[in-house]
């Protein structure tokens, strides 16, 4: 007997796989299913599909791209299975970036900007949102490294015309 006869699911041609050169020179191999879910990588094999050649990825790391091939296989097994409802993607998203710091987000997010990974852009836009929201100015401007270049005298003008936006602000 056959090991396709043997199991049903097997497939007598094996999975085409596509190669991934990151910023620094690591290279990953993926399924195509996986790659194809990069906008970026989709459209640089569709612009040469007979080339055997690694796809570079300048605007990605080796430590990033693990989670975003993790992310697409979990997505990609969620749309293939059936029973899978929006309630179990929405806690495996919810568990994807919980244990996240701050900078790792920030770099998931251009990583999946630069790939054109909408849902995991989408994921992550949401993160930082659900992060910052009731968050005092203090604390927003510290989560995007953002300077304040206002004088006291200016932001306390601000503050004081502004008063509405400083209300019911969560403790940082």
């Amino acid at each position: 007997m056959s090991s396709s006869a043997a199991n049903p699911t097997a497939t007598a041609e094996p999975t085409k796989k596509v190669l991934l050169r990151t910023s620094d020179n690591e290279i990953f191999e993926v399924e195509e299913s996986i790659a194809m879910e990069f906008g970026t990588v989709k459209s640089f094999l569709e612009d040469s599909p007979s080339s055997t050649n690694t796809v570079p990825l300048p605007n990605v790391s080796a430590q990033e791209l693990p989670s975003v091939i993790e992310f697409c296989r979990e997505h990609i097994k969620m749309r293939a299975n059936a029973d899978d409802d929006e309630e179990k993607k929405k806690r495996y998203n919810e568990g994807f970036v919980k244990e996240k710091s701050i900078g790792e987000l920030a770099e998931l997010l251009l990583v999946s900007n630069y790939l054109e990974i909408k849902n995991l852009l989408e994921v992550l836009n949401q993160a930082v949102a659900d992060r910052i929201e009731n968050k005092s100015v203090e604390y927003v401007r510290k989560f995007f490294g953002v300077e304040n270049d206002y004088t006291p005298e200016e932001e306390a003008k601000l503050r004081q015309e502004y008063a509405w936006a400083h209300e019911g602000v969560d403790k940082d």
